[in-house]
């Protein structure tokens, strides 16, 4: 392994890196030079040149502007020194776009200062991680369960330190030195014994990449003490541009001969259109034509007011029999106590010992039924996407923020009847995505009202049409059971979740870290026709609320201090103590909060991170209204990338926690959302916010999801602090004023 000469930690500038070259430059330049697909194997990244055309007589000439050179699939250096790094993650205001080529750029020594970042290409076989993160060909695109950073570290490692060994070994073979007399700092190659130095810009003029990239070993990549990017805060690549509005999001997005689409949507779920006034509506003015869809009716017109004009004159007689017709949520949910009733076990999740026997032999049995609402994503950027399918219909072009492009590249081949190939995708800024964009629903229409059309279609869809026809968090039902041996060990542990959809309910509800001999997770399904889909943190955010407030429960019938109880059941994990004692150390757990308040503490674990938060209330009794003042939270996440950005991850998890342990509740009567928009349906807002602090255990250990584990801590230290401050429960969330007077009046 050839040496680096070490240099201190810099910030990033505060400007923005220079715009870089648009994806149909970039395919021209491709095109016209060295062009590289690169695959996973076990020598690591390889490059492969299908083709070349010797270029570096017109790069030397002077006066000639500078030209970028590909270094594999993931980087190019340009002659003047410029690196463009692809980020194959969606940006939706998490930083990924900044922290995964920051992993990229620190194993190369790239200098950041120099550092140009873009969307990479929707090609999963070559930017695709795979769901372990490890090397293999490709994988999935999709940003979602905090697995960017976590997905993608060691790859990104890897491809950062073999473009690394090619810069070195053509300076190498160009100065006749031995490679293992060179070593790097940031962006130049540099020879100790003579004193010599080249940019990187300098080697990319006369580099040979090889068609096969150097073997890199994970024993060869820089240790984590000589980081001078990885664990030091660099500014973030996407800020400038959405502070200064240059930030392209799907609905800025403008093509020659656009139209303007807008759908009238089921009011019930997967209710069908049985007819409309079509003549009328095609006869207004701008209106180019009406699609229909399974579950609506679309509208295409010249202009935005002309579309939701037209949709508004629309008189639609809806098919009856959709499964929601009818629907009540408020009831349902009440009836999922009948189902966690019925004699009949549920769909085993894990299973662990002897429950039966060791409920039976309990000294003390404790049991309690905790119930969540549905949960709208609220996103901050309502929906939207630009479709142009070709006059033949046989390929199309789509601009849209998405959190899995490759999915939904895939989705609108399928639609389309085409090979993927013959769909172009060009992937943009996301509002925020909360699992919501990883559906493909909304790019769809555009491809649907555009084919119809055969002209370029901005659909839109607007905050209401978001909340009436969204895809929810479920709502669900957890009962707990637990039993504690005449030693007073917590020996037997139930837990029976009901809800609608396995996937969006199993997440979380896991109990690895405590140690329980004796454990039953179980499943009961319910189905009742409406949108269900994955929402920050999945299903840890209503089962860990059940499970921190079942051990608060616990410890209040056994006398124990919270904190000390599950220092008990976390005994076999030194880590997670090491998190909880933080935290309880963060937030003087041992003395007294301020007069009219008091703390719950709770623990969790979200893809890998280990997280423990304390949260300080107050309560009016008049109103019934729950004020959080501060809030603490100790992380071991493992090594973190982007610390600043991190920390920040972590609090905007605790406000989305705090937002639905708080307010967040959608319902349905009659099988129609009853809420339409922010008036009705509550998020926390900034007179809300409490003080917020994070700190995070130093570790060596691989980078863990940070994205969501500040969701699902928030509930439960909430009401275990409500608990400890009032000593009844609370165990229906939202903890909504009408809920927490029930609650206090027994």
């Amino acid at each position: 392994m050839n040496a680096r000469t070490q240099s201190p930690p810099r910030e990033a500038p505060e400007s923005p890196p220079k715009t870089s070259p648009s994806r149909r430059t970039f395919l021209k330049q491709a095109g016209g030079g060295l062009s590289f697909a690169l695959v996973f194997g076990p020598a690591g990244l390889a490059a492969h040149r299908p083709g070349s055309a010797d270029a570096l007589d017109a790069l030397m000439t002077p006066g000639a502007p500078p030209s970028e050179h590909p270094f594999g699939a993931w980087v190019r250096i340009a002659t003047d020194g410029q690196v463009l790094i692809y980020s194959p993650a969606a940006e939706m205001g998490q930083g990924s776009m900044t922290a995964l080529p920051v992993i990229l750029a620190e194993e190369m020594d790239a200098d950041w200062e120099r550092v140009r970042i873009e969307h990479s290409p929707v090609e999963p076989g070559v930017y695709g991680r795979g769901w372990g993160g490890g090397r293999g060909r490709g994988g999935s695109m999709m940003t979602a369960g905090s697995m960017a950073v976590r997905g993608y570290y060691t790859n990104l490692r890897v491809a950062g330190a073999q473009i690394r060994r090619v810069l070195l070994d053509n300076v190498s073979r160009e100065w006749g030195v031995p490679v293992g007399e060179l070593a790097t700092e940031p962006g130049v190659v540099v020879h100790a014994a003579s004193g010599r130095r080249i940019s990187y810009g300098e080697v990319a003029a006369f580099a040979e990449v090889p068609a096969e990239l150097p073997e890199v070993t994970e024993a060869e990549l820089k240790s984590p003490e000589d980081f001078r990017l990885i664990g030091h805060s660099v500014a973030r690549h996407d800020v400038p541009a959405k502070t200064d509005g240059s930030a392209v999001y799907a609905l800025d997005v403008q093509v020659p001969d656009m139209l303007y689409g807008v759908i009238a949507r089921a009011p019930v779920h997967e209710a069908n259109p049985a007819s409309f006034n079509e003549a009328e509506v095609r006869a207004l003015p701008g209106v180019v034509g009406t699609v229909r869809l399974n579950y609506g009716v679309g509208v295409i017109a010249e202009t935005v007011e002309e579309a939701f004009a037209a949709r508004d004159a629309m008189e639609i007689e809806w098919a009856r029999g959709a499964r929601a017709e009818g629907f009540d949520s408020v009831a349902g949910l009440e009836a999922y106590t009948e189902i966690a009733d019925g004699d009949s076990q549920g769909r085993p999740l894990s299973e662990r010992g002897d429950v039966a026997d060791a409920i039976a032999a309990a000294a003390t049995r404790y049991e309690a039924d905790y119930f969540n609402d549905y949960v709208y994503h609220a996103q901050m950027e309502p929906l939207g996407a630009v479709a142009s399918v070709n006059a033949a219909g046989d390929g199309a072009e789509v601009w849209a923020g998405t959190q899995a492009p490759d999915m939904a590249r895939a989705a609108v081949a399928r639609e389309l009847g085409v090979a993927v190939e013959q769909v172009t995708f060009h992937p943009c800024y996301l509002g925020g995505g909360l699992g919501r964009r990883t559906m493909a629903d909304y790019i769809l229409e555009a491809v649907q009202l555009s084919r119809s059309a055969r002209r370029p279609v901005k659909l839109i869809w607007t905050r209401e049409d978001d909340l009436q026809y969204g895809a929810f968090r479920p709502m669900s039902l957890q009962r707990l059971t637990a039993g504690m041996d005449a030693s007073g060990n917590l020996s037997a542990w139930t837990h029976t979740v009901v809800g609608d959809g396995r996937g969006l309910l199993a997440s979380g509800i896991s109990i690895q870290y405590y140690d329980i001999p004796n454990q039953r997770i179980e499943m009961r399904g319910a189905s009742h026709g409406v949108r269900t889909k994955h929402w920050r943190a999945v299903g840890h955010g209503p089962n860990k609320f059940a499970i921190e407030a079942f051990i608060d429960d616990v410890a209040r019938g056994e006398g124990i201090d919270p904190v000390v109880l599950r220092r008990t059941l976390l005994r076999g994990s030194p880590r997670a103590v090491a998190v909880l004692d933080e935290v309880a150390e963060m937030a003087g757990w041992s003395g007294q909060p301020p007069s009219g308040r008091a703390r719950g503490v709770a623990f969790v674990e979200r893809s890998g991170t280990l997280a423990a938060g304390v949260a300080e209330i107050s309560l009016d009794e008049e109103s019934g209204r729950i004020r959080v003042h501060r809030f603490w939270c100790a992380a071991d996440g493992g090594i973190v990338v982007q610390p600043r950005n991190a920390r920040a991850q972590i609090e905007g998890g605790i406000v989305n926690g705090l937002s639905t342990a708080l307010l967040e509740r959608l319902t349905l009567r009659d099988g129609r959302v009853e809420q339409s928009n922010f008036h009705d349906y509550s998020i926390l807002r900034m007179s809300d916010m409490p003080d917020i602090e994070v700190r995070f255990i130093p570790s060596n250990e691989p980078p863990m999801g940070l994205g969501e584990p500040g969701v699902p801590v928030a509930a439960g230290a909430v009401a275990n602090a409500f608990a400890a401050l009032t000593g009844r429960p609370l165990r229906h969330m939202p903890f909504i004023p009408e809920r927490v007077l029930e609650a206090l009046n027994g």
